[in-house]
């Protein structure tokens, strides 16, 4: 299985999904970037995929949630899709709680890349799953992550960069 992104160039993700860019929810970046997957193995019911940070670790102390999804039904999702989708269920970002300004109906969905301190490495990883999961939106990633327990059928994994605004 591999997936891509029409939304990475040079290996680095285009300034619209970041901080860069200019749509936004209280200053957190919100353009969600598209994907695709291909050569899923045949008997796929659905797709989750996690989209986080592990180079935010040493400035907050965790990996960074992006975006988590469950239950998508199809082998493609487009730009901007996130919070609009009926095709997919989405889970809590890390944004959630940052500075009191994101309740969890605002940190349901995409949430962008705003390194503070360098280039950052961002690792999408799709899993084809034999099942629908029972999630609600507003999901945990622990709540992904067990409910996906027995039911991976492949992995597929995309890195991309992104940096920090100049002065």
């Amino acid at each position: 299985m591999k997936v891509a992104s029409a939304g990475i160039k040079d290996g680095f993700f285009l300034d619209k999904y970041g901080s860069k860019g200019t749509e936004k929810i209280k200053g957190m970046p919100s353009l969600s970037f598209p994907f695709s997957i291909e050569d899923a193995p045949g008997n796929t019911v659905s797709f989750a995929a996690v989209f986080d940070d592990y180079d935010a670790v040493p400035v907050s102390g965790f990996c960074w949630i992006h975006w988590i999804l469950a239950n998508l039904k199809k082998t493609s999702v487009a730009e901007g899709e996130s919070r609009n989708s009926k095709d997919f269920t989405e889970g809590l970002n890390s944004w959630h709680g940052v500075l009191d300004r994101f309740p969890a109906s605002e940190a349901t969905g995409y949430g962008g890349m705003a390194p503070p301190d360098k280039v950052h490495r961002y690792t999408l990883k799709v899993f084809a799953l034999d099942c629908e999961l029972d999630l609600k939106p507003g999901f945990a990633l622990n709540d992904l992550v067990f409910a996906m327990m027995g039911h991976i059928l492949d992995t597929a994994v995309l890195v991309g960069k992104y940096g920090p605004e100049t002065s």
